[in-house]
């Protein structure tokens, strides 16, 4: 899976850029706006947008705001968090899928089309069932990754401080 991310996000960055550059070369520099250019542009953007996403999932990168670990002193309470944290988030994710599942049969019942250049509009919009199945995975692993390593016999190691006193000259 990583290779796959490794040479997708890039290449949807680039091709969202091209694009975008090329939509205000024309229209700014040379005053001849690109008709549909914007409709194209919505594709590779929602699937960046949602790739990111998995892959964030995917690398358990989020941006989280830990500030409970500041006054957690066990890495056993940390743990006791996270697991917690992370069973809302299988929670909310398996909800928003959900959600994006009735949306994804809608979109594939209608197919609709873009206005201008008549392109069916399901192949962005099932990008939003997708990416929310996958990150609702990654979610789920992680919390019985979490679970496990809570629930093991092994003993934890005390937590590191995150502030570490400094030497006075």
């Amino acid at each position: 899976m990583e290779r796959f991310f490794k040479y997708v996000l890039p290449l949807l960055i680039s091709v969202v850029a091209a694009m975008e550059f090329y939509q205000v070369l024309m229209r700014y520099v040379f005053e001849l706006p690109v008709m549909g250019l914007d409709e194209l542009l919505i594709y590779p953007t929602l699937w960046l947008y949602l790739l990111g996403s998995v892959n964030a999932a995917r690398e358990d990168t989020q941006i989280k705001a830990n500030v409970l670990d500041v006054f957690l002193k066990t890495e056993k309470s940390r743990l006791v968090v996270r697991v917690i944290a992370d069973i809302m988030s299988v929670t909310v994710s398996c909800w928003l899928t959900y959600w994006a599942w009735d949306y994804f049969k809608y979109a594939r019942r209608v197919w609709k089309e873009s206005p201008t250049l008549y392109i069916p509009t399901f192949w962005a919009e099932c990008s939003l069932f997708i990416g929310l199945t996958l990150m609702t995975a990654y979610s789920g692993y992680y919390l019985l990754k979490n679970a496990r390593r809570l629930f093991s016999q092994a003993p934890l190691q005390p937590a590191e401080p995150l502030l570490q006193p400094t030497k006075e000259l």
